[in-house]
């Protein structure tokens, strides 16, 4: 269920699907850099303004599960136009800053983005620009990346799927807006 916060800015309804903290794990394979597995927290979250803000964190799994090391940071902020526009700022801890621009799909929690702009530090690694794809999918947030480089075409680079967190204050709200249960507990679902 997508709950829109009531201290949302209007403008940004349309992204609701987005808001709060999800966790998982990926593949990423891009000629040039070992394949991996990875685990990924990703933060979507909003002070009333017109934009929403995006923390992402992601790391090497082995092949049990565990974090190895940092894989990569990225921050930024998500606006949306009255036209279903999406524009994307984002920063890179690999010295890359990127513009985004894309579109939410018509009625479906899906948003295409593709860069319009990209600066790299003196320390970055080769990279012309990318494509993602986000979508709200049972309850999941999914996403795929592209990207290309001078040496390599646009291609598949990394995925995720990942799944809501909830937290122990929110199982309280929750349990709180649930109001008086029956006694035997069985009778709710009747």
């Amino acid at each position: 269920m997508i709950e829109i916060p009531s201290d949302l800015h209007p403008d940004l309804v349309p992204l609701a699907f987005l808001l709060g903290n999800w966790a998982g794990a990926g593949v990423s394979d891009f000629p040039g850099a070992e394949k991996c597995n990875f685990g990924q927290e990703v933060t979507f979250s909003h002070d009333g303004r017109d934009f929403l803000e995006y923390v992402s964190h992601s790391w090497v799994l082995d092949a049990e599960g565990n974090k190895v090391k940092p894989l990569e940071t990225e921050s930024g902020y998500w606006r949306i136009d009255k036209d279903r526009k999406v524009e994307v700022v984002m920063v890179r801890d690999q010295g890359v800053i990127e513009i985004w621009y894309g579109e939410l799909a018509h009625q479906k929690p899906q948003i295409d983005l593709v860069t319009d702009a990209v600066a790299r530090t003196a320390a970055s690694g080769p990279y012309n620009g990318g494509k993602r794809l986000y979508g709200y999918v049972n309850s999941d947030l999914m996403w795929v990346g592209e990207k290309a480089t001078p040496d390599v075409e646009l291609r598949p680079y990394m995925s995720a799927h990942l799944k809501k967190v909830v937290t122990p204050e929110e199982v309280e709200a929750m349990a709180k807006s649930l109001g008086d249960l029956p006694d035997d507990g069985i009778a709710f679902f009747k």
